[in-house]
């Protein structure tokens, strides 16, 4: 690791984690899905078990990752993990491949803002793309001032979403229930033969959406370096954070078909809107919008706090600049975060950012297997390595949500094969990128071999 002047911030705590769990992962999805999980599966118990199923295995995959962050609290997620299990090469093509996802998010998540905003105010509507940079541009400014204005802002923003949607929950559980009506939908589950075909796809169109949704629940370990105690900060955190987001999914959706009925939901693009105008006969449509764009704004203050570690873990391992590893007084890696504000404008500017995010969908998929891949051969290569924290029910556990991730990523090749070729032609295209770069990290360092990487004293 080349050493590059001032550390990161330790002013992180087990709040701050949880606020990060909840503001990376709940988002609009949450508001829309409960439709699409109604058209597929075409019953409310079936519904509400596919939510528990998936926070169930986004659990395990928490438990999973919980050890690696706890055993290696370094700045830049997932790139961290697989560079210290199968070596540089692949942990370059993790972190690069996580940095180019994580701007297409921030790019989508902006122009989603712009228009729920162009909703509530149309004058605000008038350029969206100009607007979706400006969103950019002021987030990036909050995060230039110091870890410690974004930290803050990060527990308010989440506390004031949770809030909302706790307000929706209640208005449904107060209203008067639906009577159950109507026949299922003719193509979801339930509607069709058993191990059918058709039932199988239905089934699959739901669980992917459902694992979709719960995705983010990792958000805290590119920041694990600045936790006060990231060997039990880290674990609470992401496990508490899985669970709390997980039980939260459950009430949404048990809240919503209290009120709508089933065949109503199917049919719904957005069933928390729906479900509010009847709670709140008069404001309740611009309640939901107001939700829906604080939950954007969340995730994309969560993914500003989050992009920049990953080119700081790459430039201080010598496979980027080093200027991305500098922080400022405040504990803000400024060029790191003024290059993915830059990649982000870039992206929302040349709109091409829905193809990047395709593409980036399938190389995530990857990050995951690899990740889940490298706790093991990490546990069968380096079993006296302290681990503070260990995954329950490993290999089990483990393997099961790797299975899952392999699963997911041949559907998702199978649906998109465009998107499949074109990141295997990234992928490839790596190779001789990172041939050039570890050919003069190692003359600069004046080495004939890559430099192991220690992991920072958590303490």
């Amino acid at each position: 690791m080349i050493q590059t002047g001032r550390p990161l911030t330790r002013i992180l705590g087990l709040g701050f984690g949880l606020a990060m769990v909840f503001g990376g992962t709940v988002g609009v999805g949450i508001l829309r899905l409960p439709g699409t999980l109604a058209a597929a599966l075409g019953d409310s118990r079936l519904i509400v078990l596919f939510w528990i199923l998936g926070g169930v295995y986004s659990l395990l995959g928490a438990v999973a990752v919980a050890e690696l962050a706890a055993m290696m609290p370094e700045a830049g997620g997932f790139y961290v993990y697989v560079r210290r299990a199968f070596g540089n090469g692949p942990g370059f093509v993790v972190g690069w491949s996580d940095w180019v996802n994580q701007i297409a998010s921030l790019a989508y998540g902006a122009l989603t803002a712009a228009t729920f905003m162009g909703t509530l105010w149309p004058a605000a509507a008038v350029n969206p793309r100009a607007l979706a940079v400006a969103i950019i541009g002021g987030f990036t400014v909050l995060h230039w001032t110091g870890l410690r204005i974004g930290s803050t802002a990060t527990r308010i923003i989440s506390l004031s979403v949770g809030l909302m949607l706790m307000v929706l929950v209640v208005g449904c559980f107060l209203t008067t229930p639906v009577a159950a009506s109507g026949a299922p939908p003719a193509m979801s589950a339930v509607s069709l033969p058993l191990m059918s075909l058709g039932m199988l796809a239905a089934v699959v169109t739901a669980l992917r959406a459902v694992f979709l949704t719960y995705d983010g629940w990792y958000s805290p370990i590119y920041m694990a370096e600045e936790s006060t105690q990231p060997t039990l900060t880290m674990p609470r955190a992401i496990i508490g954070g899985t669970v709390l987001v997980a039980a939260m999914y459950v009430i949404i959706n048990i809240a919503i078909l209290r009120v709508l009925p089933l065949p109503v939901l199917a049919a719904s693009q957005l069933p928390a809107a729906d479900a509010a105008r009847v709670v709140l006969p008069r404001g309740g449509a611009e309640l939901v919008t107001v939700i829906s764009l604080m939950t954007v704004l969340s995730l994309i203050n969560a993914i500003m706090l989050m992009t920049p570690r990953i080119l700081l873990a790459i430039g201080r391992d010598g496979f980027f600049t080093q200027k991305a590893a500098q922080v400022s007084a405040g504990g803000t890696p400024r060029v790191a975060l003024a290059i993915t504000s830059l990649g982000a404008a870039t992206l929302i500017m040349s709109g091409t950012f829905e193809e990047i995010v395709a593409v980036a969908a399938v190389l995530f998929l990857l990050i995951y297997i690899s990740t889940y891949a490298a706790l093991i051969v990490l546990r069968r290569r380096e079993p006296a390595t302290p681990r503070p924290y260990r995954a329950f029910g490993f290999p089990f556990t483990t393997v099961i949500v790797l299975t899952g991730c392999v699963a997911l990523w041949v559907a998702a090749i199978m649906e998109d094969w465009h998107s499949a070729v074109f990141a295997g032609v990234l992928l490839i295209a790596c190779v001789p990128v990172y041939a050039w770069i570890a050919h003069r990290r190692r003359r600069r360092l004046g080495e004939p071999v890559a430099v192991k990487v220690a992991p920072p004293n958590p303490t």
